[in-house]
């Protein structure tokens, strides 16, 4: 009768491959430019700037103004925008040039992200750097960046019918997908420095691994219901901490009717439900790092616990103080930086505890 062969004991994880680092390096660069674009994104919306550029051109748009005779073209679509007539109405061509190039760098930024990820990914798979499953793992990522793009424009043209202001459900959905595109890019390139598991390895501590993964999903909440809170500017209201004008809950929460409205529209309602998550993770994010460091025998799960514990802290320090300074540019774009990188964090908490697949049985005749 065959007998298997013997499980090889347990032995110190191994290190990416000389061949998956440049892919994984790559990827990580990828998601610092994500980074970058959600940050100027959040920037471009605080100065109003998102409307600036009332056309979608992919190629011909990469180009900006290069002369007077350009800047005055663009500036007199801009006119015929809700925005100029109902806000920015004695607006001048020098206060439009500098909404213009917020918008224009969010843009280009976008098209450099296509460029930064398409052409290395062609080299890879050329060079047979990349297997199929990891290439179209990949490509389907890619696909996502041009459906983001989509996404940006859909947004943007829902602020140049009727209403100066664009749809904060498209806003957040943009965001979302943000975040999402990050979230494949870092676990992917997670996966190339930190291969699967062998069977004979130590395993994490399941009920640990569920909780980071109720962890992650509550950030998530708190990205949807951020989103919510910029497109609705809930955070121009109830500068206060740690009560909304001396209540735990605003009795203006419902008054909007249908119920249902207030959850989306009502500045109260709004900022509460991003406050409340916040609260939630206060409570379980020290949890999660308590069990983790005390439970875990594994170095890179405790480190992953303290980094997401100390990222929380920073992001929730940011959160208050921009409530309570009435959201300075500067601070809210350090806000929403801090978002990402706790998002981050998380993912990479989620890695660390995630349970590997063992290998095939090897059997010997």
């Amino acid at each position: 009768m065959p007998s298997p062969i013997p499980e090889t004991p347990p032995a110190a994880k191994p290190a990416a491959s000389t061949k998956a680092q440049p892919v994984a390096i790559w990827l990580l660069a990828c998601c610092l430019l994500v980074l970058a674009m959600i940050v100027v994104g959040g920037v471009t919306r605080l100065t109003h700037s998102g409307l600036s550029i009332t056309e979608w051109q992919p190629l011909v748009g990469t180009l900006p103004p290069l002369n007077d005779a350009d800047w005055q073209t663009v500036f007199e679509k801009y006119k015929l925008t809700p925005e100029f007539k109902l806000v920015n109405h004695d607006m001048t061509i020098d206060g439009f040039k500098q909404i213009f190039w917020w918008e224009y760098a969010h843009r280009l930024l976008g098209r450099i992200i296509g460029v930064a990820f398409l052409l290395p990914l062609v080299w890879f798979w050329a060079r047979k750097r990349i297997d199929r499953p990891l290439a179209w793992r990949l490509l389907g990522i890619f696909i996502l960046g041009g459906l983001q793009g989509a996404m940006g424009w859909y947004m943007v043209m829902s602020g140049l019918v009727d209403n100066p202001r664009v749809s904060h459900y498209r806003l957040t959905a943009h965001l979302a997908l943000a975040f999402a595109i990050l979230a494949a890019m870092l676990w992917t390139a997670l996966g190339l420095i930190y291969p699967q598991r062998r069977l004979g390895d130590t395993l994490p501590d399941r009920s640990l691994a569920r909780m980071s993964k109720w962890l992650t999903g509550i950030i998530c909440y708190m990205v949807v219901t951020g989103g919510l809170v910029a497109g609705v500017r809930a955070g121009l209201a109830y500068n206060t901490f740690p009560l909304m004008n001396g209540k735990f809950f605003p009795l203006e929460s419902f008054l909007m009717e249908p119920l249902w409205m207030n959850f989306f529209w009502n500045m109260a309602t709004v900022q509460f439900d991003h406050r409340f998550g916040a609260w939630v993770l206060a409570a379980l994010v020290p949890i999660f790092w308590l069990r983790a460091v005390l439970g875990s025998i594994d170095t890179r799960t405790r480190i992953a616990a303290t980094l997401l514990l100390l990222m929380f802290a920073a992001q929730a320090t940011l959160g208050i103080y921009t409530v309570l300074l009435r959201v300075p540019i500067w601070l809210a774009a350090l806000h929403q930086c801090g978002a990402v990188l706790l998002f981050a964090a998380a993912i990479n908490a989620n890695h660390a505890l995630r349970r590997g697949v063992p290998d095939r049985a090897i059997t010997a005749a």
